[in-house]
Parts: C-alpha cells; structure tokens; sequence
C-alpha cells in the first residue's frame, strides 16, 4: 500500500508506509536518569463549545494515555504547556487535572509532578502581591494531591516585575514555604513570547544570573531545573553551576540526546513534550543507557532530532497540535480535536511530515490504522488516494 503526501512545495509524492512498528516493550525502572513526559490533554470532541470556551476534557481518554505513559517508566509532568496551559486549559481544568492525574498516579505506582502557575490571573494586570496569591494557591493545589510541584514561569510576574529583585523575592518566598523541594522551570519566549525578558532581563547571561542566584539561596528546596532555550550550550554552562544536588532536567526538545548522555562533567535528566509522542522509544533508550551504552542510546534517540525539530518548529508554541496529531495517529485517542480549536494551528504539508517521519521511526503500533486515519484526514483537505 501507498499514500500520497503533500510537500513543503505543494506537489504531491508517493511514501510507502512500513508495515511493522518498532519491537518496544516495557521494562525495569530507570537507573541513570529520571525521565518526566510532559502529557498532552485529550479533548471531548462531542462537546458543544467554542475557543473561547472552558475546556471540555475527555477525562477517560486523557488518563489512559498518562497510564500508558507509566507503563512504560517514565514520570508523568502534568498540568504544563503541552497540556496547553494558557492555550485553551484554564486554571479550573488544569487543577482537576492535577487532583484527577495525581489519584491515578497513585493507584499505578507512578510518578508525577504538576505545574504551578498564576494563570487563574486573567483580568486586568496584577500586582506583585496577586501574583504571590496566585502561586501560594496553586501550589496548594498541587501539593494537596501528593504530587511534586513545578514552578512554572509567570505570564503575570513577566508583565510586573521591574527587575530581577522582583523575581527573587516571589520565587524566595514560594521556595520558603514548599513543603518539598520543587522543579523550576524557565520557559523560554520561543514557547510563550509573553515570557520575554523572565527572570529581570532579554540579556540571556543577566537572566541566568539572576535564575541561578534564586537557587543559590535555597538550594535545599529546588529538586532540579528545567531548562527550555532550545540552547544546549547555554544548558550545559548552567547545568555545571549548579549546587551540588540539584538536578537539570532538559527542556531542549531540538538537543536532548547529547544533554541527556551528558559528558565528563555531568548530563541532564529529562522532563520533555516530545517525549509524549516519543514515550515508549525514549524509555527504550533509557534503559540501554542504564547499562552504561551510550553509544546504542544514541543510536536509538538521535534519528528522534529531525520529528521532534519539525514538530517544533516556528512558531514553536504549536508543537501541542503535532503531539496531538501523532497520538490520534498512534490509536492513544479516537479523534484529532483539541481543547481551543488548536488541532487548525499546523497545515497540511506539516502533518504529512510529521506521519512520514513518525512512521519511519516505527512509532505507530498499528501501522495500518496510523494510514487509514492520514487517508482520512489527506481527503477532507481533498487529497484523492
């Protein structure tokens, strides 16, 4: 069988899908890394709202994929922008997200950790003193659920603060008053261009100053960092300032083989959205580099680079419409319909790579029905097979 695909130039070329998926299997507990996928959320197609709707969340479909997830070993980092957080999932359903994805995690032994933000914040700009508020009741939520707590970057604080000893007093007294120590996350603008600027300043070398001087100070309540840049060298220059430890968990969806493998001087651990679609090969690849192969975890996560490139590409806050895209594809949901309306954010030539390059991964367990759901989707665009 064939299918025909549209390109980047519009004409049309012949793929021959692969007829068998990539022998994965689930296995033993990682030993080297602690590896976290950021999950997507499953939308209720049959709900009657609109973008500017709250979300309509299939609860049922969204929780398999976390326990598929799990089976596989890997953490679960719930409730964060490839949840599309600010991006159709309000603060209401993010927190029973959090209350709903912690209750599974703990009835399968799985690990979680869940974002905290201040989007509950939507109305007029807030102050310094909101926007603490705002954090304090989050992290309560989070922190009720049994789960780990992600500090995410603030829309809020971004818009408020007028420089860096801004961020350290809010971010001191969040870590004060953490019951556990917690993952903070610095996003960077090519994700959310409202997070330019995050940390006191646009000079990247400022801006980690001031991050790293956050955890300076309170170093026994940070578990780690999340770096998302899409710069592996910067990651690594912060990855070996840090405090003894404290853990730097990758965001680089474009560098994550080489951060994860690390060097002489250390690795990353890993809390990725790619690692949604990516979740059973990932953990593969994991569990050859607990024996020590870096060479076959290469082997197995670098051909990754060139989907998960593609997938976040320009504007790369609609990565979430491809992870989503691939989990319809891969049979983990019935439909490709997401909260907000965003599955409209990718176009045509762009889905078809993403299929022809997840295929060519051996991603999709079902080969055939990944074919016939692209055939589908090729001829509501008008594509004839």
């Amino acid at each position: 069988m064939t299918i025909r695909l549209p390109g980047a130039d519009g004409a049309l070329k012949v793929y021959t899908p692969r007829t068998e998926p990539l022998a994965l299997t689930t296995g033993a507990p990682f030993t080297s890394r602690t590896v976290f996928s950021a999950a997507h959320v499953v939308a209720d197609p049959f709900a009657d709202v609109s973008p500017d709707s709250p979300a309509a969340v299939d609860w049922d479909a969204t929780l398999a994929f976390r326990r598929h997830l799990w089976s596989h070993g890997l953490g679960v980092a719930e409730a964060m922008d490839t949840a599309q957080r600010g991006m159709g999932l309000d603060w209401a359903g993010a927190a029973e997200l959090i209350r709903r994805s912690a209750a599974e995690a703990r009835s399968v032994g799985g690990r979680i950790a869940c974002g905290v933000g201040t989007d509950q914040l939507t109305g007029p700009a807030a102050s310094l003193s909101d926007i603490r508020k705002a954090y304090e009741e989050q992290l309560a939520v989070v922190e009720e659920s049994g789960a780990q707590a992600i500090l995410m970057a603030s829309r809020a604080l971004a818009a408020a603060a007028q420089g860096p000893e801004d961020y350290l007093e809010i971010y001191g007294h969040l870590l004060r008053q953490a019951a556990e120590p917690v993952v903070l996350h610095w996003l960077g603008p090519m994700f959310d261009p409202a997070l330019d600027g995050y940390w006191g300043s646009s000079d990247l070398d400022a801006a980690t100053d001031t991050f790293l001087a956050v955890i300076a100070a309170h170093p026994d309540k940070v578990d780690g960092i999340k770096v998302s840049l899409l710069d592996a060298q910067r990651e690594i220059d912060i990855r070996r300032r840090l405090p003894d430890g404290v853990r730097c968990y990758t965001g680089d969806d474009f560098n994550y083989p080489e951060l994860i493998a690390g060097d002489e001087k250390g690795f990353s651990h890993a809390l990725l959205g790619i690692f949604d679609p990516l979740g059973p090969l990932a953990a593969e690849a994991v569990r050859v580099l607990d024996t020590g192969d870096v060479e076959g975890f290469r082997n197995l996560l670098d051909p990754t680079v060139e989907l998960s490139r593609h997938l976040f590409q320009t504007p790369t806050r609609f990565y979430k419409t491809g992870v989503v895209f691939l989990a319809w594809l891969a049979g983990h949901q019935s439909h490709f319909t997401m909260v907000g309306g965003l599955q409209s954010s990718r176009s045509l030539p762009h889905f078809a790579r993403a299929y022809e390059l997840a295929d060519g991964l051996g991603l999709f367990p079902d080969p055939a029905l990944a074919e016939a759901r692209m055939k589908n989707l090729l001829g509501m665009y008008g594509v004839a097979q």
